[in-house]
Formats: structure tokens, sequence, C-alpha cells
């Protein structure tokens, strides 16, 4: 697949006339030393640590990460994240790749997949953390792919369209392109984003949605009530935003272990969440293969990620260093989950 506006790139390719932007390298890209499948992909369970202090907050969006040393050389997107529709987050994003939706589609969905059978005969319910325009839910649930939203958020067919217009075309758009086999799962969308929020509640992306930001403040009796049957937490672009303080509350209110499954940037560090999880009895493990988030804005976004990276102790080289943001995934679970269902069982071939 190429590289233009509207489309998504192949993830393992990121190379040719597609090439990153301010590579330190030319020809093909050093990450397709990756394409090994999935299925071959090394687990390694994180260690919990003695350290329980969370990373200072920020908006935890793509471009935005005030906790980190050298966080101002990166581009800042927080103004497309709480406009009335989502046109000018892909309109601001697409230029730059951005495609962790593209890479949880299949994920999320064989997660939501393997928890259907223990779940009563109900849909599962999936808690989508900075959840944004409802994106995550609109790929899971509807017979989409993250390029066809590109081609239709930045296209002729919306451009002229009304906030309200958009929202009564959207409603119909995803009502066409219900998933074959019905909706997939019941999403319940957390986002401090109110604008963002209502969108996704008006075109009925989400089940339920809540403007909320629980690590500032308590979670409401209604947001507690709607996610009291969680199995499924995901969380694609906030995690620099997160602490264990918004995962207490929620894991505390469950009515049953909760699978909780995160790609995060390799600027920063996961331990402090994963080891608050470990306090409920979940397991958390990582791919040793990674996920790209979007290419460099600068060449000056670029030095930050790789100087983040490597203090983050991970080796940036074919990955960083080639022009983009990359990200690890992590699934927390419980033992007797993880004995029963091994991750490499779960993640979508290659």
């Amino acid at each position: 697949m190429t590289d233009k506006l509207g489309t998504i790139k192949d993830p393992d390719d990121l190379s040719g006339d597609a090439s990153l932007l301010y590579s330190d390298k030319r020809g093909p890209s050093a990450a397709r030393a990756n394409r090994q499948g999935l299925e071959d992909h090394a687990m390694t369970p994180t260690t919990p640590s003695a350290s329980t202090n969370p990373r200072p907050a920020s908006s935890g969006r793509p471009g935005a990460d005030t906790g980190s040393p050298g966080w101002e050389a990166r581009t800042g997107f927080d103004h497309v994240y709480d406009q009335p529709d989502l046109r000018g987050y892909f309109q601001a994003l697409g230029p730059f790749g951005y495609q962790i939706p593209h890479h949880a589609q299949e994920v999320f969905r064989r997660l939501v997949a393997a928890l259907k059978p223990n779940n009563a005969g109900q849909r599962v319910t999936v808690l989508d953390i900075c959840c944004s325009y409802g994106i995550n839910a609109a790929l899971l649930n509807h017979d989409l792919r993250l390029a066809d939203l590109w081609a239709r958020y930045t296209g002729p067919e919306t451009t002229t369209l009304s906030v309200e217009e958009l929202v009564s075309a959207d409603q119909v758009f995803y009502s066409a392109h219900r998933h074959p086999t019905g909706q997939l799962a019941r999403v319940v969308g957390l986002d401090p984003a109110r604008n963002a929020i209502d969108y996704a509640r008006a075109v009925g992306l989400v089940d339920a949605g809540f403007a909320e930001n629980l690590e500032t403040t308590s979670a409401s009796a209604a947001l507690l009530a709607a996610v009291r049957d969680v199995r499924l937490i995901t969380i694609t672009g906030g995690v620099s935003f997160l602490s264990p303080r918004t995962f207490q509350p929620l894991l505390d209110n469950a009515e049953r272990p909760v699978w909780v499954a995160a790609f995060v940037l390799r600027t920063g560090s996961y331990q402090p969440i994963a080891d608050a999880l470990a306090g409920y009895g979940l397991v958390t493990e990582t791919s040793t293969c990674t996920f790209p988030q979007r290419r460099f804005t600068s060449p000056a976004e670029q030095r930050y990620a790789i100087d983040a990276v490597i203090a983050t102790g991970y080796d940036p080289s074919g990955k960083e260093t080639d022009g983009a943001y990359h990200t690890n995934l992590y699934l927390s679970r419980p033992s007797t989950d993880i004995a029963a269902m091994p991750f490499t069982s779960l993640l979508p071939d290659s």
C-alpha cells in the first residue's frame, strides 16, 4: 500500500518512495528486519520494580509528552483532540502517517473474541481510555479500515458539511458498515475531551461516553456503573498521560478480572502502570516487535525521541533512527489466562 494521505502504509514497510522524514538511513528501512510474523514475537513478562512514581501528566496524545526531558522538541497536536468533529484530527495527523489504530484493530478484535466464550452470551464490554472521537470503536465494530476513515475525513465527501450534517451523515455511514457479525463489543469511551466524546456518542460509535480525567478527579458514579462489567481496557494514544491513578478506581470497581491492552511509545516507561496492575493479579507481557506510530515532523523531534528511547533502555536502531515513533504492545492478564491462551495465540498472523 502507498503512504499517500488517505491510505495506510504496510506497517512493516516504511521505506522506498514513502521513506520516513528525517531518516538517518537511505534505502530499505531496517525496520524490515522485524518482518518475522506476529506469531514469532518473543514475549517478555515485565518484572515489578520498586518505582511507583507515575510519569508527569501531559495531554498524552501523539506529539505531546511534557513529562520527558526535551519534550519541547515534540510537535504538539493538542488542538485537534477536542474539536466538534474529527476532520481536523485526520487532516493534521494524516501527513505524518499516524497508524496505531490500524495496528490495534485486529489485535483488539482477537482479544474480544478470546473473552467472549466466558462472557455468559453477552457482548464483551471494552473501555477505551483516551478514546478521542471513537476511532478504535469504529474499527472494532465496523467493516472498515483506518484507510477508509482517512479517505472519508480528508476527502471531498465531507469537506463542506457542517458539524450537524457530518454527524447525521456519519450515523448513516457507520450503520451501513456495521460488522457482518453484528456489534462485536460494547464500547465505553473515556476521554477528558468533551467535544470528542460528544461526537462519538452522537454518531453512535460508543455505547456510553464520559468526559472525565481520572488523573485529577474521582470517577463519577455513572462511569463506574457503565464499566462494572468491563472485560478489556484498551489504550492506543494516551499512556504518557496516565498513571496508576486512572486504573485503580476502574479495577476496584470491576466485577471480574480485566485484561489491559496498551500500545505504548518507547520514549517512556510503562513500568509504573504494570506495577499497579500486578497488585490486581495481572501479569504484563510485551512483544519484542514494535509498531510504528507516526513519522517525525522535524530533525529536533527525532533527536528527542532517540535520546528518550535510549534513556528508557531501548535500542532505537532501525526504528526511531529510521524516522518514526515506535510503540510496544503490552497485555496484562491473570496468570491463569496466560497459561490457557498464550500471548502469541492472540496476535494476528503476518
